[in-house]
């Protein structure tokens, strides 16, 4: 067991809101809390804290900001929602999911007015399942940038954030009051921090092979591109407190990991007219459904990889972001002047030429794709070709700990515990029950939003304790 008695506890201090895991939504939690009046400590496992954002392109989906409206954009909590439940199917919360996309804007406001996050709207292409551009992120368009940020305004307001902390143990009554947590230190010593307020911002099992087997099998030979540190640590413990959890087969993948390069490709070349073909030379399903949903198609093909083919104008216009420039200098993406030399380069059999002047007639409106893809939106094709190797991937997983609209943990019966709050990967989130309901941003927006809430909502019960 994991939770253990106050009895046994050795608190060395106290702090009126504790937050476990200093990615992106444990520093939103600390910030928001701090602006509201309370004092906070950040526990993180590593030697850095930057978590699963970091490895991500640190984009949030922000219906009706002031940063579309500067670009003449319609947009509204409203629209966001729709496709939310359009992608998931009306298989996830829909008040949540509602709730969320009315607090998107005021989160991305919130970073770039009060943590100085460096924002703006990314206008060049329209991610599969958005209905309009609203995905906003910093200059480079990286999570690393965004962490950057966040650690700049922690740093601001003088919030500690202790590393190579790792909580192993709560402490609860019987109520199921956390009074505190137990962590370890690299050298074995152990240390015990009491609380009035504890946030898990630790996100979900990822990393976890066990749990990965027991709830997602499917997904268990991808790559894992995520956090290490993502065991289902806040999963494990709620559950012994008695909390809710909800779509825990749910999950993150990504269809464009370059190959044994541990670099995530733009998914923009698709959007663009980019396709996919397996070891034959040949697709093998609708690419342009999302990123999250075709990992698991590459998954299913010969040797667990794919090659992405698009053309050099696609190539172009995805450099605005850093990290196909470090696929770039790490020439991952491969050049081609004819078709012959694309075969060559990539080492598929001529059936790739056929695939190419099919997926040709599918743009220009000339047949219909089997897989139920419209080319149309695209454009054709045209030499020179660019060809990236990629693999099936896996970033993080979407199911975890009910929580309701101030980020309170919940119990099975809807009463939340006495002073546990979750975001991010820790809570559940709004991508439903399996692969395909994730949205691009949903992960962030979960992290940046519910960080946000936890913050506020935790402030406010401590003080109502002092």
């Amino acid at each position: 067991m994991s939770l253990l008695s106050p009895a046994a506890a050795n608190f060395q201090g106290t702090v009126p809101v504790l937050i476990v895991g200093g990615g992106g939504c444990g520093l939103t939690a600390a910030l928001s809390a701090k602006q509201c009046g309370a004092e906070v400590l950040v526990l993180e496992r590593d030697q850095t804290a930057l978590g699963t954002t970091a490895m991500s392109t640190g984009l949030i989906p922000a219906p009706g900001s002031r940063f579309q409206k500067a670009k003449g954009i319609i947009d509204s909590p409203e629209q966001f929602a729709a496709d939310v439940m359009a992608k998931t199917k009306n298989a996830t919360d829909t008040e949540m999911a509602l709730h969320l996309s009315r607090e998107g804007a005021p989160t991305v406001e919130w970073l770039a007015d009060y943590c100085d996050v460096p924002l703006s709207l990314v206008d060049s292409f329209l991610y599969p399942g958005h209905s309009r551009m609203r995905m906003h992120g910093t200059p480079n368009r990286t999570g690393s940038e965004l962490m950057g940020a966040l650690h700049q305004a922690a740093e601001r307001e003088s919030i500690d954030i202790i590393l190579e902390a790792q909580v192993t143990n709560l402490f609860a009554d019987d109520t199921q009051r956390v009074h505190g947590v137990r962590l370890t230190r690299p050298d074995g010593s152990t240390e015990d921090i009491g609380c009035d307020a504890l946030i898990l911002a630790c996100c979900g099992f990822a990393g976890s092979r066990e749990m990965l087997q027991q709830y997602i099998p499917e997904i268990l030979e991808a790559t894992f591109f995520g956090h290490p540190g993502n065991k289902g640590d806040a999963i494990a413990w709620g559950r012994e407190l008695g909390a809710a959890v909800a779509d825990i087969h749910s999950y993150q993948g990504h269809g464009g990991l370059a190959y044994g390069q541990g670099i995530p490709i733009l998914w923009a070349h698709i959007v663009r007219g980019g396709f996919q073909v397996n070891a034959n030379g040949v697709r093998f399903s609708n690419e342009a459904r999302g990123y999250s949903e075709q990992a698991v198609e590459i998954v299913a093909q010969p040797g667990h990889w794919a090659w992405s083919i698009f053309d050099q104008k696609i190539h172009d216009a995805m450099k605005e972001f850093d990290d196909y420039q470090d696929a770039i200098k790490a020439n991952c993406i491969r050049h081609a002047e004819t078709l012959d030399a694309l075969c060559n380069i990539t080492g598929l059999p001529d059936a790739l030429k056929a695939t190419l002047a099919a997926v040709a007639d599918m743009a220009a409106g000339k047949t219909k794709d089997a897989f139920g893809r419209d080319f149309t939106t695209g454009s054709i094709l045209q030499p020179p070709y660019k060809a990236v190797k990629v693999s099936g991937a896996l970033f993080h997983t979407q199911g975890g700990l009910v929580v309701d609209k101030h980020a309170r943990v919940l119990r099975a019966d809807k009463t939340p515990l006495p002073n546990l709050f979750a975001g991010g990967g820790a809570a559940r989130g709004i991508s439903g029950p399996g692969n395909s309901g994730y949205l691009a941003g949903n992960g962030l927006l979960a992290a940046t939003a519910l960080g946000r809430f936890a913050g506020i909502a935790a402030a406010k019960l401590v003080k109502a304790f002092a």
